[in-house]
């Protein structure tokens, strides 16, 4: 699979990346700890993501209460070197590893979760290691000084931003020029069809400072697959029932109709609604490559069908306005 170099931090991701967030929970929720993808099927689908090309593996300390970053810990143990050393980790902090546990970006508590990180993973260093969300009670000044002490030390090759807004990762570089300090190389946001906030206010300081850029969600919890439907009853287990805060104003007629028409679109072309919203994605220039979350294997299958989908820069921006 194509890979491509990530923002200035020396590594290259390839343009899927497996999201391992489902792996024993749905990503951060202690609600859901212990459910969402069995371990079971988490080693099942690195190994398909393996065969298929795909080299970098996206986690956090919190995802399954810990679990994730076990799972891929114990799956890398029964690997040979080679395989190992190809695999490109990134994985996050900021999140409550349970509930009522610590949490945010200060000093002391990233470098403690760092060698939690590196034990559960069973590796001595992380080629990515990303901020996971703004910390408000952290001067950015002492968050971006405790992950340089992890790019010197070797234990992290490079640092990233997600969930920040642009005026939020403008400041950051800012500080990071000014000081000396070591900055975010990229972003890791949620960016879909459905979920375009970022063109106006992050794309921009990307462009400027030369950033990489990562979205996960690109399929907006299931809402881009055509897997929910007018008028008909929510699928059991889907994110709806489960989690469905995120996803609750997607349910109006303006949605649908863009669905609608994306699953015309998708038809016409003789492939899925799934692969041609990732086309989309895969096309925006901002974008190094994107993050797919999925519960089993056939999840991946959209993602390979949408590198084979060719867009031009006026099909994409036809897409763009249906959905704006």
């Amino acid at each position: 699979m194509e890979t491509r170099a990530l923002g200035g931090s020396g590594v290259d991701v390839t343009r899927v990346i497996l999201g391992c967030g489902n792996f024993g929970g749905i990503g951060s929720s202690p609600a859901f700890f212990g459910q969402g993808t069995s371990k079971e099927d988490a080693f099942r689908l690195m190994d398909v993501a393996w065969d298929r090309g795909i080299t970098t593996f996206d986690t956090a300390d919190a995802y399954g209460g810990g679990r994730s970053e076990t799972w891929i810990g114990e799956w890398l143990a029964t690997k040979p070197p080679d395989v190992c050393d190809r695999i490109v980790i990134a994985t996050k902090t900021f999140n409550p590893m349970d509930e009522g546990q610590d949490h945010g970006l200060g000093r002391t508590r990233i470098r403690r979760q760092i060698e939690m990180s590196l034990q559960r993973l069973g590796v001595e260093r992380v080629a990515l290691y990303l901020a996971h969300d703004f910390d408000p009670q952290t001067p950015q000044e002492e968050t971006l000084e405790a992950f340089g002490s992890l790019v010197e030390s070797g234990k992290a090759g490079a640092i990233g931003a997600s969930n920040f807004t642009g005026e939020q990762l403008a400041e950051a570089l800012e500080l990071s020029e000014l000081e000396g300090l070591p900055r975010y190389e990229w972003v890791q946001n949620g960016f879909s069809l459905l979920d375009q906030g970022d063109r106006e206010s992050v794309f921009p300081v990307c462009r400027e400072h030369g950033l990489g850029y990562t979205p996960f969600s690109p399929l907006a919890g299931g809402w881009l697959t055509g897997k929910y439907r007018r008028g008909e009853p929510l699928p059991a287990g889907s994110r709806m029932t489960l989690r469905p805060e995120p996803y609750v104003e997607y349910d109006c007629d303006r949605v649908w109709n863009a669905l609608e028409e994306l699953e015309r679109q998708a038809t016409d072309r003789g492939t899925t609604m799934a692969a041609l919203a990732l086309a989309w994605a895969f096309a925006q220039p901002e974008l190094t490559a994107v993050v797919i979350g999925p519960n089993n294997a056939g999840h991946l299958e959209p993602a390979f069908d949408a590198l084979d989908v060719e867009l031009s820069p006026a099909d994409r921006d036809r897409l763009t306005e249906v959905f704006s």
